[in-house]
């Protein structure tokens, strides 16, 4: 049975009333999105593309359902790309022109959206903002130049909280043009699933836990029975291969909606890229690396073991399972390993904020064109349930990010729930420069970062990216919910917005 989507209303009811669990099925904000109607379509912005001389790769994606095997004990209903969870890997080189055929045989409407591209407006995949959506028995081509290098991925933003959760997702690799290669270059998808259907939040000890401690997941861990890494769970999911004191380049995807910290042998893991943006190099070794719903995080992983071992997570489910991603030194080598990672090595792990090798801003704007607050909360909304808000507003009735091309944009995000809110935007890159109140010493550029209960972060972007542009939570359930803002362009305007 596909993963299942639990009104977030329980949490709150529960938390104040009584030990009742019932389900509540989400009803959309009946409100109407806000965004200024400038002079140019942003279609035409789309049309002084040029392709010319550029080496084209063409791909044809399929939306179909399929009866999809986790294991030899789980089988789910998936929403596919080509009949695989994950869809069918994309690889280009920088500078190459991206083609990608959808063709829509769901009953369901879909379409792409290019998780982390900076990309132009109407190939963007958000419906109703930057396209109508993919009718059943329908196609539509997007096309774009995949300029920057990097681990990206694909997912579908038409009721995406759902449609992800079913399985509509895959990766997009960016290879350096003129760049180091390396010979052993392996790609994790991580996902959580709900198999039995049957989870609810029913146990207020383990929720008040999880809503007080501070670790923001009291949902995600009440909902999903079982880890995915590339489509496999348990004993199903395919071994990391890397030869005794040999290295890999390891590119980890989270498409689910918990945060997962991944725990590796002690020895030598080297984070080099956060949501495609090459890191500094720290020269410290570690051992654990935290990555939040929608990140990226590229690792050189050196393998000093002889005999198998595991990559485990730090996080267990309602149920107590938890994740295991064996690593072997040859593909006819045994998958277990009674090695389990240590957790000493990293008290804290810092790596989503490693400073980036390459900045928006040398230093700290002195004068901004615009200056947006940003306050992560959660409410009770009369005949829905729990909601989840952006300035005590739920989309699309929250208020707009007004911009106008060439503006140097400050965003403070501060949560002020008791849940993770991984904030991504679209269309940019954003420099992460203060955390609680602290300038960072190596500012970060990323295009999500994960803002935690109590947490506050002040970010920078420069506005040369026309369009209209979501900035969202990216546990999907939130912005299904209302976490949900626009990046609306004052020049600009698009046909699709409903």
């Amino acid at each position: 049975m596909y993963k299942k989507i639990i009104g977030f209303g329980l949490i709150f009811i529960l938390l104040l009333v009584s030990y009742t669990s019932y389900q509540w099925f989400m009803t959309p904000n009946n409100g109407s999105l806000s965004v200024t109607n400038g002079e140019t379509n942003i279609e035409a912005l789309y049309e002084q593309q040029n392709f010319e001389n550029k080496n084209k790769k063409e791909y044809t994606l399929i939306a179909q359902e399929e009866q999809w095997q986790l294991d030899e004990n789980n089988k789910v209903n998936a929403w596919t790309y080509n009949g695989t969870v994950p869809g069918e890997p994309l690889r280009v080189t920088e500078g190459d022109v991206l083609s990608v055929k959808l063709k829509n045989e769901l009953s369901e409407p879909v379409t792409i959206h290019w998780h982390g591209v900076v990309l132009p407006n109407v190939m963007d995949g958000v419906p109703d903002l930057t396209q109508k959506a993919v009718q059943p028995g329908e196609s539509y081509t997007y096309e774009f130049v995949a300029d920057d290098p990097g681990t990206y991925w694909y997912h579908s933003h038409q009721d995406s909280a759902y449609q992800v959760d079913k399985g509509l997702y895959g990766s997009l690799i960016v290879e350096e043009r003129d760049g180091p290669t390396h010979d052993n270059d392996q790609t994790l998808i991580l996902d959580e699933w709900n198999i039995d259907g049957q989870n609810q939040l029913t146990s207020m000890p383990n929720m008040m836990m999880g809503g007080m401690s501070g670790d923001g997941e009291a949902d995600t861990k009440q909902l999903y029975d079982l880890y995915s890494v590339n489509g496999k769970t348990g004993g199903s999911i395919e071994p990391v291969v890397i030869e005794q004191d040999g290295q890999a380049r390891i590119r980890i995807i989270n498409a689910g909606y918990q945060v997962q910290t991944l725990l590796f042998h002690e020895g030598k893991v080297n984070v080099i890229a956060r949501d495609a943006s090459t890191t500094i190099d720290t020269g410290q070794d570690r051992n654990q690396v935290e990555i939040a719903p929608g990140e990226r995080v590229d690792l050189i992983v050196t393998n000093n073991q002889s005999k198998p071992w595991f990559i485990t997570n730090t996080n267990t489910l309602s149920n107590g399972s938890n994740l295991e991603i064996p690593v072997v030194n040859s593909p006819d080598q045994a998958n277990i390993g009674s090695a389990k990672p240590s957790t000493t090595t990293n008290s804290e792990d810092n790596t989503p904020l490693i400073g980036s090798k390459n900045l928006i801003f040398q230093q700290t704007p002195e004068t901004v064109d615009v200056n947006y607050n940003m306050s992560l909360d959660h409410g009770m909304n009369m005949g829905q349930g729990m909601v989840f808000q952006i300035n005590n507003q739920q989309y699309p009735e929250t208020p707009p990010i007004e911009v106008k091309e060439g503006d140097i944009v400050k965003v403070t995000i501060e949560n002020n729930g008791r849940f993770n809110h991984p904030m991504h935007l679209h269309g940019h890159r954003f420099q992460v420069q203060s955390k609680n109140g602290q300038a960072l010493n190596q500012p970060a550029l990323r295009d999500l970062i994960n803002v935690k209960p109590g947490d506050t972060y002040t970010i920078y972007f420069k506005a040369d990216n026309q369009g209209e542009w979501l900035f969202h939570c990216h546990d999907n359930n939130h912005a299904e919910l209302g976490m949900m803002t626009i990046v609306d362009y004052k020049g600009v305007y698009s046909p699709f917005v409903q």
